[in-house]
């Protein structure tokens, strides 16, 4: 189950990157990120109901629900759909592939937990592998404030994210299902951004064209239904940290529909990247009994 829920969220969450550029224009971002998860929501409390689970969270849950919202479903989104006006969704998908790193760090400041070198070692290797590949499209480009703006944004994303997981492994510890605290959370995050866009003068407009409305129902519903319930799911099995390192392999299907739809060449450089991405995933979950005897092999 572990093995089916990482595959699902690395598959649907690295095609996501592209669907977001495709919801940039007529409709404010904001807007559109409340639309998702609105739309979301509705799904999530509908299948609670259909199924007859607890729908409403006890009382100590709100503090956590509340800042999940936040973190994970209004800025965590919100730096990246601006960033992508100045950075490519590749590009994007490399910054958030640090995520493992800022989770282990925020679990440790946070929350005093131990950072686990294995994890940490892994990390590095797939890092190290992303560096490889996408490099070259950082020539260049350093001095153009307009990139850099990107990158931060990008970086004040993925800290949001890694927030957020921490948030959804402690409500899992109370006994809360992700279908639950997703329900929640997603409509407190798309009621926040809807407020701040309507306080703001945005316009709630609705882009008609198919290319966004295609992009808005799968964002809403593999994107975010599924996806981060698969996702959540895993941070409850083995760990916010572990499961965060789904997200280095994001840039990886994201440069496969690269070379399909884009022509993107392979190069050297570029394979060995995907070799060091690959052993990181191996080491980052090696079970401790196989890790014990390669150490003593060696």
């Amino acid at each position: 189950m572990n093995i089916v829920l990482y595959l699902l969220t690395v598959l649907i969450w690295g095609t996501t990157w592209i669907a977001i550029t495709f919801q940039l224009g007529v409709v404010p971002a904001p807007v559109s990120i409340a639309y998702r998860f609105w739309i979301a929501a509705a799904l999530l409390l509908a299948a609670l109901l259909v199924t007859r689970q607890r729908w409403w969270p006890p009382r100590q849950a709100w503090p956590y629900l509340f800042a999940q919202g936040i973190a994970l479903f209004c800025l965590n989104f919100l730096c990246f759909y601006y960033a992508a006006l100045y950075i490519t969704s590749g590009q994007e998908a490399v910054v958030f592939s640090t995520a493992p790193l800022w989770i282990a760090l925020a679990g440790r400041l946070f929350l005093g937990r131990p950072i686990r070198g294995q994890v940490m070692l892994g990390a590095l290797f797939g890092l190290a592998g992303i560096v490889l590949l996408f490099a070259p499209q950082m020539q260049g480009h350093w001095n153009d404030s307009g990139v850099l703006l990107g990158l931060a944004l990008s970086l004040g994303g993925t800290w949001c994210f890694a927030c957020g997981n921490l948030l959804s492994s402690r409500m899992q510890a109370l006994g809360l299902t992700p279908w639950l605290t997703n329900t929640w959370a997603m409509l407190i995050g798309a009621t926040t951004l809807g407020a701040a866009a309507l306080a703001l003068g945005m316009p709630f407009a609705l882009d008609p064209s198919p290319r966004y409305l295609w992009a808005l129902l799968y964002l809403a519903i593999p994107g975010s239904v599924i996806g981060f319930t698969a996702y959540l799911l895993l941070v409850g099995r083995i760990g916010p940290d572990r499961a965060a390192y789904s997200t280095v392999l994001f840039p990886i299907v994201a440069l496969t529909i690269s070379t399909i739809y884009e022509g993107y060449q392979w190069t050297p450089a570029a394979l060995c990247g995907l070799a060091l991405v690959l052993a990181g995933n191996v080491l980052a979950f090696l079970p401790p009994s196989l890790r014990a005897r390669f150490k003593a092999a060696f």
